[in-house]
């Protein structure tokens, strides 16, 4: 089936549609909303803590990487609460399994920036 849009009206139409998605993680769900205040705090210590542009990519591309995979995350809880309310073990298994991916990409932005302090002020 061809798309009902391409090129210029595609862009424009995407575009909509990830604003879209943005705004409804912002109002329902807490943890993103969470994540994106911390961002919002550390992303302008980025520029101060790293020394070369390296650095900078790798806190903001930290921050960054917890936001995209919690939205996946919400996506996918999203889905499977859609299914049906009734408890199962897939079900379960798919929103713990995408918790964990959330953890994963916290604990490597702790590490990111934790390891950068450190070189920055104890090295």
């Amino acid at each position: 089936m061809k798309p009902a849009h391409t090129g210029y009206r595609h862009l424009v139409h995407a575009t909509r549609y990830s604003l879209k998605g943005f705004g409804a993680a912002f109002r329902n769900e807490s943890a993103f909303r969470q994540e994106l205040g911390v961002c919002v705090v550390l992303l302008p210590l980025a520029v101060w803590l790293g020394r070369e542009p390296v650095e900078w990519i790798l806190l903001v591309g930290s921050c960054l990487l917890v936001l995209i995979v919690e939205l996946l995350n919400s996506a996918i809880e999203s889905v499977v609460d859609r299914i049906g309310p009734e408890r199962h073990e897939l079900s379960g298994r798919a929103k713990d399994i995408g918790s964990a991916a959330v953890m994963l990409s916290l604990c490597l932005a702790g590490l990111t920036w934790g390891l950068l302090a450190w070189a920055r002020f104890l090295a």
